[in-house]
């Protein structure tokens, strides 16, 4: 081709706003949703629980789908082993340690402007859930741990609010929809009901187990059509089981939860130790060696606080989080005093740590 035949080519520049009938036509077409789910989505309020490999999925679904309104809980930040499969954060996110709940509402709103994301960077407890969830329509469990999950059982069961229950990990992958109580004229069993107990002993997490992406995206796939279904009014169709796959084997198995257990002592019995707060733990957090510090709440100046931890070692710090390294640990400190002290699992040493640059 000559030379002078190549030109260059001036980038199309819209004229308007992408209009929500470009945007959600092929989902308008499909006969679940139609033109009147579609609009029901746009009013719906979601809340998700977790922002990581299954969260970060789960969300982005969501957005794209058209889901008005979205309430992003997360406390933790992101890290470059997230990016193997935490779909919504990027090499810069991670360089900069970047809240995992902001990262998100940031992404959210380069492919969807229209959605509103509140991006809440916290851990979620008996003090803060019914602030954090008394507006969301629908409660998404995308957390990785337990004591979380029968938290959000115990206020949710309370509050008869529907919530989805979804896990991954290795090649594994599991959903459950909860339904209490006037969530649903056909209620379905709690988590309590199918497992009484938190499980004890050790127990399998990114770090020990490793985890595939293919794992995470089938949970968040099946939890957002699940969640597709409630919020534009056909709770009929929504699955009354507890679902599995190992999609390395390619065993799957299915517990029913179509009838909740009348001796349950969250939904039978309406007992809710959990949302009281009993014996409830630090945590040691999934896919690093690190333990959580979340009993001291007050307000941190991130400025005073590098002038004071400078001289000890290397401290960064933005808006949103404060991170001081002295080799063999790393703490990071949020906006209202919560911790993450990497390089430990001993929460007597965590504690320790924090007393002594942070305060007690």
């Amino acid at each position: 081709m000559p030379e002078s035949s190549l030109q260059p080519v001036a980038p199309l520049i819209p004229s308007t706003a992408i209009s929500n009938e470009d945007r959600y036509s092929r989902q308008i077409l499909f006969s679940g949703i139609g033109a009147s789910g579609q609009q029901k989505l746009a009013s719906a309020h979601v809340a998700i629980i977790g922002v990581g490999a299954t969260g970060a999925a789960t969300a982005s679904l969501l957005a794209r789908a058209g889901v008005g309104s979205l309430t992003l809980i997360d406390r933790d930040f992101v890290e470059p082993s997230n990016l193997q499969r935490q779909v919504l954060f990027d090499e810069a996110d991670a360089l900069e340690s970047l809240p995992k709940a902001e990262a998100a509402r940031r992404k959210i709103a380069l492919f969807n402007s229209g959605v509103v994301v509140h991006a809440r960077i916290a851990d979620l407890v008996p003090a803060n859930i019914a602030e954090l969830l008394g507006s969301a329509d629908l409660i998404l469990d995308a957390t990785d741990n337990f004591e979380t999950r029968y938290l959000i059982n115990d206020y949710a069961v309370q509050q008869s609010k529907p919530w989805v229950y979804a896990a991954a990990i290795g090649a594994y992958a599991a959903t459950m929809n909860i339904l209490p109580g006037s969530a649903s004229p056909d209620p379905t069993a709690c988590l309590a009901c199918i497992f009484p107990k938190p499980p004890t002993g050790p127990v399998e997490t990114c770090d020990t187990s490793g985890i595939l992406a293919t794992a995470v995206n089938l949970a968040a796939s099946i939890q957002v059509t699940e969640a597709l279904k409630f919020l534009t009014g056909q709770s009929n169709l929504m699955r009354r089981s507890l679902l599995s796959f190992d999609l390395w084997t390619n065993e799957r198995s299915e517990i029913s939860t179509r009838q909740p257990n009348p001796d349950c002592i969250v939904c039978g019995q309406r007992v809710f130790s959990h949302l009281a707060g009993e014996g409830r733990p630090h945590i040691t957090l999934c896919g690093r060696n690190s333990v959580q510090i979340h009993e001291h709440h007050r307000p941190v100046d991130f400025a005073a606080m590098r002038d004071r931890l400078s001289p000890h070692g290397q401290v960064r710090f933005n808006n949103l989080l404060l991170r001081f390294e002295r080799a063999p640990h790393t703490l990071t400190l949020f906006a209202d005093g919560r911790a993450i002290i990497q390089g430990t699992t001993d929460v007597t040493l965590a504690r320790s740590l924090y007393a002594r640059f942070i305060g007690s």
